[in-house]
């Protein structure tokens, strides 16, 4: 694990995904009923059971015939049998013979009277028959490992004969607030408090992302309020905190969860404060064996550091491939002054113009207790460290919330 960043130097945020990344490994499998397999992530790949068809078939309705029979036509057959989808015909269809299928060649082209069938349009040898095979065959690897699954997903693994599905086991993520400050929605809320929602975003996010959310509550500003807590995230796969990230008096998860004389319920950090606004008291270390990610405690903090670092430490423990979210070129709306060192994440709403170019829009207002803003954005502009003066017209980057990776 990437230890501690010198005192005063702040950790780029590209290091710091890399650095989590790195530390975690996917989670063991579990089987699964086909049926519950939508947004499950395979931890094995799934190999035809059976060749699809199993046979040649026919690939209309209507009429089997030897081509020589209607090379020329009309041509005027005999009809010596039919066949129901899913049967067989026992017999041999010879010169002058056709029999009735139902999943095989035209029968708009044809005329019946009685037992005679009159072809008005031909077809050479293997017209209207699909090889058996043709979709896969006996053995073939057709969902990798690591593979979302889909709906389209779910029923090509029902066609490839398998009604459990070898998946990695949901994360389990415990999720922590702190602060005396905070009190749950609909609770008494006293004049210097405020109604919790971090904990409620954050276990939002944790479903959308595949994960299990195994909300612990508030804990107090206390040492010992916290500690026990926290230990509540014992089983789980994942402790994420939010608030008391920093060094203040009452930013208590470095130094309570750090002192405990457990070491199965000790903090171990391995880095924080991050080059990035918002979000710059973020930690990632071990509480005891257990991945811990601590979050800064203004709401949009936490819901962009969950966005930035959240995300792909649920996609490695799924054993998904891990890349940030695709970032896309727009135009800016607006003037913007020049950044200092930290990468900045402004919240932004989007359009498209007559042209089809899309164009960003930075809400004047960024402050990272606005949560109302965050939930009006349509994805952030994201600004390098050190990035100059912006003019409006000049190109930007930004990061979408329609996404599809980020599933929230």
């Amino acid at each position: 694990m990437v230890r501690e960043t010198p005192p005063g130097d702040l950790m780029s945020v590209d290091v710091a995904r890399a650095a989590i990344i790195a530390d975690i490994a996917p989670l063991a499998r579990e089987d699964i009923a086909l049926t519950d397999g939508l947004g499950r992530v395979l931890a094995e790949p799934l190999v035809a059971r059976r060749s699809q068809p199993p046979m040649a078939v026919s690939a209309m309705d209507g009429f089997a015939a030897r081509s020589a029979d209607v090379a020329a036509v009309p041509a005027v057959l005999t009809q010596i049998g039919a066949v129901q989808a899913g049967g067989a015909f026992d017999g041999t269809v010879g010169p002058g013979q056709c029999t009735r299928i139902f999943t095989g060649v035209i029968q708009e082209d044809t005329t019946l009277d009685g037992d005679q069938v009159t072809v008005r349009e031909g077809a050479p040898a293997g017209r209207y028959i699909r090889p058996a095979g043709l979709d896969f065959n006996a053995g073939d690897t057709v969902l990798p490992a690591g593979r979302l699954l889909t709906a389209r997903d779910i029923g090509l693994a029902a066609a490839l004969n398998y009604p459990w599905l070898p998946v990695r086991r949901k994360p389990r993520v415990a999720i922590l607030a702190s602060g005396d400050e905070i009190v749950r929605p609909g609770e008494p809320v006293g004049g210097q408090q405020i109604v919790s929602s971090n904990s409620y975003a954050l276990a939002a996010m944790v479903t959308a992302m595949g994960g299990e959310p195994v909300v612990l509550g508030i804990a107090g500003d206390s040492a010992e309020a916290l500690r026990q807590t926290a230990r509540a995230a014992r089983g789980c796969d994942l402790l994420v905190t939010s608030g008391g990230a920093s060094v203040g008096d009452h930013d208590l998860i470095q130094s309570a969860l750090g002192s405990d004389e457990d070491p199965h319920y000790r903090l171990d950090v391995g880095f924080w404060r991050i080059a990035m606004r918002p979000g710059k008291p973020l930690i990632f270390g071990r509480y005891g064996p257990i991945p811990m990610l601590g979050l800064p405690g203004n709401p949009v903090s936490t819901v962009i550091c969950a966005m930035i670092f959240l995300q792909p430490l649920v996609d490695r423990l799924l054993g998904l491939p891990v890349t940030e979210a695709p970032r896309a070129p727009a135009i800016l709306d607006r003037d913007l002054a020049a950044n200092d060192r930290r990468q900045d994440y402004l919240r932004c709403r989007l359009e498209t113009d007559e042209n089809g170019a899309l164009r960003a829009h930075p809400f004047s207002r960024q402050d990272s207790a606005i949560l109302s803003l965050m939930a009006a954005a349509d994805g952030l502009l994201v600004r390098p460290p050190f990035d100059p003066a912006r003019r409006a017209g000049e190109k930007v980057e930004i990061l979408r919330f329609a996404s599809t990776a980020w599933r929230f």
